[in-house]
C-alpha cells in the first residue's frame, strides 16, 4: 500500500488505523503478565555438608516452594523413619513435617498442624 492511495481516502486510511489499534488492543488484553514472584530470580542454592543423622529421617517426599518472603523451602513431607526431620518446624496432622518459616498457612493443605517443633 502507498502513501499517496491513502492521502486521497481519510475514511480508509481511518479504518485501517481502527483495525490496527483493535488488533494491538486485543494482544496487550491477552498478553498476561507474569507474576513478580515468577520474575526475580532463584535465590542460589546453599551447598552445606550434613553428616548421616542417628535415625533414619530421610525425606520420603521431594519438592520446594518460594514462601512470601523469597526463600525456597521444602514442601511438607513423611520421613522413612516418622521421626522428626533436622529442619522441621511442625508435624501436620497426616504425619508429614512442615519446613514453614512462618505460622501462616503452615500445613495447609495436610490437615492443619498436630503439634510445633
Amino acid at each position: 500500500m502507498r502513501l499517496p492511495e491513502l492521502a486521497g481516502n481519510p475514511g480508509k486510511l481511518m479504518y485501517r488505523q481502527l483495525i490496527l489499534a483493535a488488533a494491538l488492543g486485543l494482544a496487550c488484553a491477552f498478553a498476561a503478565p507474569a507474576p513478580a514472584y515468577q520474575l526475580a530470580p532463584s535465590p542460589p542454592a546453599q551447598q552445606t555438608q550434613q553428616t548421616a543423622p542417628a535415625h533414619d529421617d530421610r525425606l520420603i517426599e521431594s519438592g520446594s516452594y518460594v514462601n512470601k518472603a523469597g526463600n525456597t523451602v521444602h514442601r511438607p513431607a513423611h520421613t522413612v523413619s516418622g521421626n522428626a526431620p533436622t529442619g522441621a518446624t511442625a508435624q501436620c496432622r497426616d504425619s508429614s513435617y512442615s519446613f514453614s518459616q512462618s505460622h501462616r498457612g503452615t500445613c495447609s493443605h495436610h490437615g492443619g498442624v498436630s503439634r510445633w517443633l
